[in-house]
């Protein structure tokens, strides 16, 4: 999905306060219609107030809200042209899977036939057709989530609002239900907002993310960008693993940084073209997956490099994830190696003296 699609969403300065604790403090951003979009951070950090105020359950300090061009002061949620899929599902339990669906068309006055070729419709959207005449508890959780989207749905709205939706599922439903939601989000065609602290889930499903921290957007990019190029080290940390190495900005020549960091033997060299200035204090980022683990010290002189002792193993199937001593005075540095070959050839083991290295395209230097 482009980005640089007209605005559906727009957010204008908007800051929410209980008492003196700003929940969400500042914000501007804007949501391109069509969009998958992402609120992701930590507990605590604004995301879901952000959602509440968009849906109008809550009401901004200050700021504007703009949905679909209307101005959303004033507006109360149950006029607004959104809909909103709760954590909880919060599906009837004394209604079939049809009435639950229906539930909202017909509090609005929709006449039954339509009620119920509405439902239908959107049963069949969720993969839930021949569910109609089920109640609730003869429903899994996956299904329970297809109902509370489904009826979601079934208004039409020009914005949907997820809050957290997966997070009750186990992980391979989780799994599943990502790839169903974009596929969902690509048929219905209409803008999707969700809200979550689980990175894989942002970083899978949705076009553009926003990473707050304490009631403000740290970050806005789409997953890769956010991953390979973040401006923070709290972005960089928050999204994915990473191996942070703290030092002086020693040189800067032709776009290549020289970081010389305590403990380690070399400057780190890492090139990029927006570079903090000689002698400050800055962060050189590196996800484990860039580093290069050996027996032998590289035949480049130009990467960087540094030997270590392999102190801990852990096998995550697909992976396993190296950590290596490289100094006493730094904590351990993780090294991510496919599993290609079984873990009964594994290349290198406990208290290995080894080789690590990576490019200087590798990594990110930050000086915040």
């Amino acid at each position: 999905m482009s980005t640089e699609t007209t605005p559906i969403v727009e957010i204008n300065g908007v800051s929410k306060r209980f008492g003196s604790f700003a929940a969400v403090d500042n914000v501007t951003l804007s949501i391109g219609q069509g969009e998958f979009f992402a609120l992701l951070g930590p507990s605590g950090c604004g995301k879901t107030t952000l959602l509440r105020m968009l849906a109008g359950l809550e009401l901004p300090t200050e700021g504007r809200l703009i949905i679909d061009g209307q101005d959303m002061s004033g507006v109360p949620a149950n006029q607004r042209p959104v809909n909103m899929v709760f954590q909880s599902y919060a599906v009837f339990p004394h209604m079939s899977v049809l009435d639950n669906v229906g539930y909202g068309l017909k509090v609005s006055g929709v006449q039954r036939p339509e009620i119920r070729e509405r439902a239908q419709e959107a049963l069949a959207l969720v993969k839930l057709g021949d569910f109609g005449q089920r109640m609730p508890d003869q429903l899994s959780g996956g299904q329970r989530q297809r109902v509370a989207l489904a009826r979601a749905l079934v208004k039409r709205p020009k914005v949907l609002l997820l809050d957290e939706p997966l997070s009750a599922l186990d992980a391979k439903l989780r799994e599943q239900m990502r790839l169903e939601l974009v596929n969902l989000q690509e048929t219905v065609g209409i803008t999707f907002v969700i809200v979550t602290h689980d990175q894989d889930e942002a970083l899978s499903m949705a076009s553009r993310i926003a990473v707050m921290e304490a009631g403000q957007v740290r970050q806005l990019a789409p997953p890769a960008e956010l991953y390979e190029f973040p401006k923070t080290r709290f972005v960089a940390d928050f999204i994915g693993s990473v191996n942070m190495f703290e030092g002086r900005v020693e040189a800067v020549e032709k776009d290549v940084i020289r970081l010389a960091c305590p403990g380690l033997e070399r400057p780190i060299e890492v090139e990029q073209t927006d570079t903090p200035p000689v002698g400050a204090t800055a962060w050189a980022a590196l996800r484990p997956e860039k580093i290069e683990i050996s027996k032998e010290p590289p035949s480049d002189p130009t990467e960087n490099a540094t030997p270590g002792r392999i102190e801990e193993i852990t096998y995550l199937g697909e992976v396993s994830i190296y950590h290596v001593r490289v100094s006493e005075a730094l904590p351990l540095v993780k090294v991510a190696m496919a599993n290609v070959d079984r873990v009964t050839r594994r290349p290198f083991t406990w208290e290995d003296e080894v080789y690590l290295s990576w490019t200087r395209q590798c990594g990110v230097v930050l000086d915040r």
